[in-house]
């Protein structure tokens, strides 16, 4: 039970994420992105799981199209052995042309056929790594002006709101993280599902994509730790440092 990835639990962590979110920060915009990341989850643990199935109906139409090549490539041959003069092997040329045309285009047919399964998941995938890129990209703006070299730096008519206190935007930057790595987990459901080569490839890029940004996000952090002689434990500034 522990050597592959649960959905469920990915999904129940990232509901407790947005939860804790909405009790620090009621209504903020990093809430609404964690709704999304965990209706996102939902849909991926489901296409995951479809994709991971096999696909009977397509692989008996590839098995049907192989069967009749070979049946039709067995009468050719058996054609050719029972002709008995030089007139009708020059009649049936002409047939035997078209037949042999006709059996490149079965096996062609069926080449295309026995790799459109493969195909199929891998865009389906390729698709959903593209959506999860998006949210990733979005998590990463919420933590953009969140910038702690700013405080006690005069204002310009342009600036941001800064109106966090260190421990909250302490914790923020920690929400966002979280989201980032919990973001490379559901990613990481389509490589779990369905081994195919180009989706573990674009599965790595998108957590080397969050490793970066979570990196540039606790280097703020730990700007912010510096500052911070100690932890406060007023309620303004909230209780335990994992809440």
């Amino acid at each position: 039970m522990y050597h592959t990835l649960d959905p469920d639990k990915i999904i129940g962590t990232l509901e407790i994420l947005v939860r804790r979110i909405h009790e620090r920060f009621p209504g903020a915009g990093l809430e609404q992105v964690g709704h999304q990341l965990t209706e996102i989850a939902r849909l991926t643990s489901d296409r995951a799981a479809e994709l991971a199935r096999p696909n009977y109906t397509l692989r008996i139409l590839v098995w049907t199209i192989l069967a009749v090549g070979i049946a039709l490539l067995a009468w050719l041959v058996r054609l050719a052995h029972d002709l008995e003069t030089s007139t009708e092997l020059t009649n049936i040329m002409q047939g035997v042309d078209s037949a042999t045309s006709l059996l490149i285009v079965l096996g062609g047919g069926a080449l295309y056929l026995s790799t459109f399964e493969g195909r199929w998941r891998r865009d389906r995938a390729l698709k959903g790594l593209h959506e999860l890129r998006s949210i990733i990209h979005v998590i990463d703006m919420h933590q953009l002006t969140k910038d702690p070299s700013a405080f006690g730096t005069p204002r310009t008519s342009s600036s941001p709101n800064r109106s966090m206190t260190p421990f909250q935007l302490l914790r923020y930057l920690g929400y966002c993280s979280e989201l980032l790595s919990l973001a490379s987990k559901v990613a990481a459901l389509y490589a779990d599902k369905v081994r195919d080569p180009a989706i573990v490839d674009a599965v790595g890029d998108v957590e080397r994509l969050t490793a970066h940004l979570s990196q540039k996000i606790w280097q703020k952090i730990e700007l912010i730790q510096e500052r911070l002689p100690s932890r406060p434990a007023s309620d303004a500034l909230g209780p335990k440092i994992g809440a």
